[in-house]
């Protein structure tokens, strides 16, 4: 273990993909792990970046609810009428996290609408990074990966494009991972149009913690 984040406490907040078992609350947590970080994963289904900021009911149906996973611990899933996301506000005071990650992008997208939503996309992403920033937390937006189109969900490479390219612009002063430099068009294959298989989350958690162990941003965190 070459432990470049030893000693550090992240946190790592999202959508449906941090979502389920195999998803990136296991495949990104596990590789955080062993670069040495105390790392607590929260995944809720269909939430928005503003979500997270208060306690917010999860309207998808069950089994897609809520997922957590603390440390080397087993992921929790809640899902039905208690499912709800955890404000940030008591994350950051249970957790205190050198680092906060954001996985978000796919569900803000509106891939099924002929505009994207930018006016809502920037209510959202703006209403969470200034709590980040109040809090005097590190963080890191990680945008939508490629995947492939179609699907119940209507992506589409064009737009996953244009959702990337306007979160680079908006989520400061988080650090911006562009998932679209990992792979290519439809070379990470869905089991839906937009969630990834085993093999497609094992890749995106693994680039994401390249991404987040290079030297900016590891320096940056070491006091």
């Amino acid at each position: 273990m070459s432990a470049l984040l030893a000693g550090l406490v992240v946190l790592v907040i999202g959508d449906s993909h941090l979502a389920s078992p195999g998803y990136l609350i296991t495949t990104l947590h596990d590789d955080l792990s062993q670069q040495g970080a105390a790392v607590y994963s929260y995944g809720a289904c269909g939430v928005a970046a503003g979500d997270w900021l208060s306690r917010t009911k999860i309207e998808s149906p069950p089994p897609c609810g809520i997922a957590t996973r603390e440390k080397e611990g087993k992921i929790k899933i809640l899902s039905g009428p208690k499912a709800a996301t955890t404000p940030y506000s008591e994350l950051v005071k249970n957790y205190k996290p050198d680092l906060v990650v954001v996985v978000m992008g796919d569900t803000m997208a509106g891939y099924n609408q002929p505009v994207m939503p930018k006016a809502w996309i920037w209510q959202h992403v703006s209403a969470l990074t200034k709590a980040i920033k109040a809090s005097g937390t590190k963080c890191v937006w990680v945008g939508p990966a490629w995947g492939s189109e179609g699907g119940k969900y209507g992506k589409n490479f064009p737009r996953v494009l244009e959702m990337s390219n306007y979160l680079s612009e908006i989520v400061a002063p988080c650090s911006y991972v562009n998932s679209l430099n990992f792979s290519q068009k439809g070379q990470w294959g869905t089991v839906d149009g937009q969630h990834l298989n085993s093999a497609g989350y094992k890749a995106w958690g693994a680039a994401i913690t390249n991404a987040i162990t290079t030297p900016p941003i590891v320096t940056g965190l070491k006091k």
